[in-house]
């Protein structure tokens, strides 16, 4: 058994495998290069799933059946899901009809864009990259904003999110400036960089696993390293899994955390 891993680190040594990094989830135009219309895979990844998810959609919503079948009650079952145990679960029905909407958006959007990574041809999340999730951590703040002054006029909400109730005065000097920088800053930074985060580290892990099989069944010179492989496809074939896993469990998690950050912003009721 020494041999074998002596013998494994001087393959190694002498021709390493190649690893996936980070600069696989940028990867170069593949149309319109160099015009302001540029369009690369993840790019691509992300229309073809919005169409489909509006294909899907559409035809379910135009051929609806006061009977449903099979596939109409999976559809419904998702839109009962995110209305019932997310937006009426933390806002309550009467504020939560007018989210309804939006938080089915960001839910069903986020769950079609994660599993992309999972898709063989496609091979990457659409939201693998920071651009999406800031974009809808801003829309999440944007709403956050609109309830609160909404709710209690612009000078109002500032006072609530700006001087919390029950604080000593001379607190204020330090907590004021936290409070306006996790306002403006820390929530949606966090709420972006969670989802950006889970997104790129899981699907790095399993390129990481793919190659090291591919490389220690395929490539490598000394056999007797290539048990090794039957581990690593192991390792990534649960990853993938578990990746499936991650990508429901992130749609869900940024969906409840927006319904959550929304509610904050409307008055407490006695």
């Amino acid at each position: 058994m020494v041999d074998v891993f002596a013998a494994g680190a001087a393959t190694l040594a002498e021709a390493s495998m190649e690893m996936p990094s980070i600069e696989d989830f940028l990867p170069p135009e593949i149309l319109f290069e160099g015009t302001p219309f540029a369009i690369n895979r993840i790019i691509f990844v992300r229309i073809l799933a919005t169409i489909i998810m509006l294909l899907v959609l559409g035809i379910t919503a135009a051929r609806v059946k006061l009977i449903p079948g099979r596939w109409q009650s999976a559809v419904e079952w998702v839109i009962d899901f995110v209305k019932n145990d997310i937006v009426y679960q933390v806002m309550g029905e009467v504020r939560g009809k007018r989210y309804v909407p939006m938080i089915t958006t960001v839910f069903l959007t986020l769950l079609v864009f994660n599993l992309c990574g999972e898709i063989p041809g496609m091979n990457i999340a659409a939201s693998a990259t920071i651009t999406l999730p800031l974009v809808f951590a801003m829309w999440c703040f944007v709403q956050y904003w609109i309830a609160g002054i909404r709710e209690k006029g612009l000078g109002h909400f500032l006072r609530d999110e700006l001087f919390p109730k029950g604080v000593p005065w001379p607190i204020y000097i330090l907590l004021s400036p936290i409070q306006l920088l996790e306002l403006l800053v820390i929530r949606p930074f966090s709420l972006t960089i969670r989802l950006f985060a889970n997104m790129v580290s899981g699907h790095l892990i399993l390129a990481l696993c793919l190659s090291a099989t591919q490389y220690f069944l395929i490539d490598v010179v000394n056999k007797a390293m290539m048990p090794f492989g039957v581990v690593t496809f192991a390792a990534g074939l649960f990853m993938y899994l578990f990746e499936v896993l991650v990508a429901c469990l992130q749609a869900y998690i940024f969906a409840i955390l927006t319904t959550a950050y929304i509610n904050m912003s409307y008055p407490e009721i006695d």
